[in-house]
């Protein structure tokens, strides 16, 4: 049976003193999947889409009022709408995504509504989010202007001189109680963010995450240690890793 998560909070709450709001990326190419899943936002888990995992959280929380899915093409669009409880897929607001996250993401900030406070932008690739982790992101946003979730490293990571240079090559030691590994959502002043993508794309920059486009424009993120699991799917073996951590949840 489908998930169908409760209607969003925009009919619930009149005229909310903030505005909260989320965007969810579901356009990923998904090419790590190695032709396993047509589409990994689509790929059942348990017998659910992968997508109704991160959508349920979000429309659990009470503080979310608008959400902004951004997808691939209008095929996807047609798939991942054939998902949605009928009781909210007015709500939605779809975009289409861009070549790189980052075009997508700005794609999606730019969608949501003038007046909106603060936006949580999240992969959908990450379905064991909790509405209670959503929580905890917008009031520290609220306080600190930016907030993501991450994890301390546990590995030794070493940096290389080159990319590729692997073959007798030396090794930098770094210092690893300093090493965080970033998650989503990461959580923004909506303003501050849609300023910060709008200033890596007037200046054709490269970012891989949310936190380094806010760092161009010189914002700071206050990290959220989060000690859930909040796995990625990247490979075929993280659906099956996700499925037995939903099963014993």
């Amino acid at each position: 049976m489908l998930l169908r998560p409760s209607k969003l909070n925009l009919f619930k709450i009149q005229m909310p003193t903030q505005i909260n709001c989320a965007v969810l990326l579901a356009g990923g190419s998904g090419a790590r999947m190695q032709g396993t899943v047509d589409d990994k936002i689509l790929a059942l888990i348990n017998g659910q889409p992968t997508l109704s995992y991160s959508l349920k959280a979000f429309t659990e929380c009470d503080l979310i009022h608008h959400i902004c899915i951004v997808y691939r093409d209008a095929a996807q669009k047609e798939q991942l709408a054939a998902t949605l409880a009928p009781a909210i897929e007015q709500a939605i607001i779809w975009v289409q995504g861009g070549n790189k996250r980052q075009d997508s993401v700005h794609n999606g900030l730019q969608a949501l509504p003038l007046e909106t406070s603060c936006t949580l932008i999240h992969d959908c690739a990450r379905p064991l989010i909790s509405a209670k982790l959503i929580r905890e992101l917008i009031e520290t946003t609220r306080s600190d202007g930016a907030a993501c979730l991450a994890h301390p490293v546990s590995d030794t990571v070493k940096r290389i001189p080159a990319a590729g240079q692997l073959q007798q090559t030396e090794l930098e030691d770094l210092q690893r109680d300093r090493l965080w590994a970033m998650e989503t959502p990461q959580a923004f002043r909506h303003s501050d963010i849609l300023k910060a993508y709008q200033h890596v794309t007037d200046k054709g920059l490269q970012i891989t995450d949310d936190c380094a486009a806010a760092a161009t424009i010189g914002i700071k993120t206050t990290l959220i240690h989060n000690t859930d699991p909040n796995p990625k799917i990247t490979t075929a073996a993280d659906l099956e890793y996700i499925s037995w951590l939903l099963s014993t949840d």
